[in-house]
């Protein structure tokens, strides 16, 4: 049970509501169960509304004893050890002695509150997720070669596939020896696939070793994409290129992906 509740007056992160509200909402609910569909998490109450909770690019979870996530993006330091967090936007204390935060230093991230999360926007306007709903390789090929959409662009676009990161997309790509340039029409079915297949594929790997990079396979392109580093290179050589493509910094291995 949630017996207080802090809340930082910040009206960017609390989407559409106020501290007073969230902690009206929130004090003395019992949290039943959590979801996540895409980048959306939430928590079922016994009571409505529930919070509704989105990290953007740098926010996340903490509990007291718990190191904080370094993310391979960041050059910061991490957060350190002071409790609560810099950057808290929310502050649970549970009747069983724990507490949950949630920090959020660019402010990309959103609390709302929501009467029934999952048939309301945002989570409405999401696509399918690769992990909950992946569609089956021929539904997936006839909507990808639908699209006449930048193939890096769209797998980023939350209203195709919810929770692709850009991260994810550039190691799908790689992957699946796709050129993130290429208009998704012009895939094949047999390249469509191949999307498909990786795209599940990384997505699962990085649930089932709890996104520690660390247990990442040695041969992903992520281990080596970051920096934009001109002498980058694959894991067996091939030289890895940077460039902008579908609003994102993209990284690539020309020699590979066609």
């Amino acid at each position: 049970m949630i017996e207080r509740v802090r809340c930082a007056d910040d009206r960017i992160v609390l989407d559409g509501t106020t501290p007073q509200r969230v902690r009206r909402a929130l004090t003395g609910r019992r949290v039943l169960a959590a979801h996540r569909r895409g980048k959306q998490l939430w928590f079922e109450l016994d009571d409505r509304p529930w919070p509704l909770f989105h990290f953007g690019m740098t926010g996340g979870f903490r509990v007291p004893g718990a190191a904080a996530l370094k993310l391979a993006s960041s050059r910061r330091a991490g957060e350190g050890d002071a409790w609560p967090p810099r950057f808290t936007k929310i502050r649970l204390h549970l009747d069983d002695g724990g507490e949950l935060v949630m920090t959020n230093a660019r402010r990309l991230g959103r609390i709302r509150l929501r009467e029934d999360p999952a048939t309301e926007p945002p989570i409405s306007d999401l696509g399918f997720d690769p992990l909950l709903d992946l569609p089956s390789p021929k539904r997936f090929s006839e909507q990808i070669r639908a699209r006449s959409a930048i193939i890096k662009a769209l797998l980023l676009d939350q209203s195709f596939a919810a929770g692709v990161g850009n991260w994810i997309a550039d190691e799908v790509l790689y992957q699946a020896k796709i050129d993130p340039r290429r208009r998704a029409s012009t895939l094949t079915d047999a390249e469509a696939r191949r999307v498909r297949s990786r795209l599940g594929a990384i997505i699962r790997r990085a649930v089932e070793v709890d996104a520690d990079k660390t247990r990442f396979p040695r041969a992903w392109l992520f281990h080596r994409r970051w920096g934009k580093d001109p002498d980058a290179r694959t894991s067996d050589g091939h030289r890895i290129r940077h460039a902008t493509i579908g609003g994102r910094t993209t990284a690539w291995v020309p020699s590979i992906q066609k």
